[in-house]
């Protein structure tokens, strides 16, 4: 199933998308909810993040070729930093380069949405603790990262977590193809099958640490082929079975 959260006539609603066509459902998509007989076009609404969530946690190289040009040791376990839900954007809208920083760079990421309380949670178990996944561009302030011993700073900016468009469930997380372009130039193409820790472990492993929220967002990591982005670039990012999104560089 494919979701959206939108605005209509300065009005959130949810709906479940078809084609280029949204029915609206009458609550959320994290509980119980009925099909409404209300329609939209893609064209008449505003796109909005599929969540605000309590955090968002982000996992860091999480792709070995990725960690190879960065020149990082291949991690033992799960490297998380976190990004601050005011840095999220939505599909469609800018994102806003810092004047303290010199160089920021897209990351093409798998974002996972948790749909139910979680602390604790089973590898075995954590798929039931999944609502969906969406699409986000782990924005990075790469020259402000190289000089951090963390990453807060680099990668909170505001609006440096576009996130969207859609929120999909009933999808094999592990198995996804994930394509970023440049100004429609292919710069990476992998498929979440390479990630070292799988969507399970991830949501577990965090589930260990902290409690997740429903709508609380994991970031899953990045492949190989980051680089910068420069004033009035396009940046696209497509993962199989969920859609593209679509920010501007500002």
């Amino acid at each position: 199933m494919k979701f959206v959260r939108f605005l209509s006539k300065n009005h959130v609603k949810y709906g479940i998308v078809e084609s280029n066509q949204i029915q609206e459902i009458d609550d959320s998509f994290f509980g119980e909810y009925n099909l409404t007989n209300t329609y939209y076009t893609l064209q008449s609404i505003k796109i909005l993040p599929p969540v605000i969530p309590t955090k968002i946690v982000a996992i860091g190289l999480n792709y070995k070729e990725h960690a190879k040009e960065m020149d990082i040791a291949i991690p033992l376990q799960p490297v998380i930093f976190f990004k601050p839900p005011s840095s999220i954007i939505a599909h469609q809208e800018s994102i806003v380069h810092p004047d303290m920083a010199n160089r920021i760079d897209y990351e093409g990421e798998l974002a996972i949405i948790i749909g139910n309380v979680s602390k604790n949670v089973s590898i075995e178990k954590a798929k039931n603790y999944i609502a969906g996944v969406t699409i986000c561009n782990d924005v990075t302030a790469r020259d402000l990262q190289a000089t951090d011993n963390q990453w807060s700073r680099a990668k909170g900016f505001d609006t440096f977590c576009p996130l969207g468009p859609y929120l999909v469930n009933e999808l094999d997380y592990d198995n996804l193809a994930i394509k970023t372009k440049l100004n429609k130039t292919l710069v990476q193409a992998s498929n979440t099958n390479n990630m070292i820790f799988t969507t399970s472990e991830i949501v577990s492993y965090v589930s260990q640490i902290m409690t997740l929220f429903p709508g609380d967002v994991i970031l899953t990591g990045t492949p190989s082929g980051i680089g910068a982005m420069q004033p009035n670039d396009v940046i696209e990012i497509e993962i199989e079975g969920i859609g593209t999104l679509v920010n501007y560089n500002r």
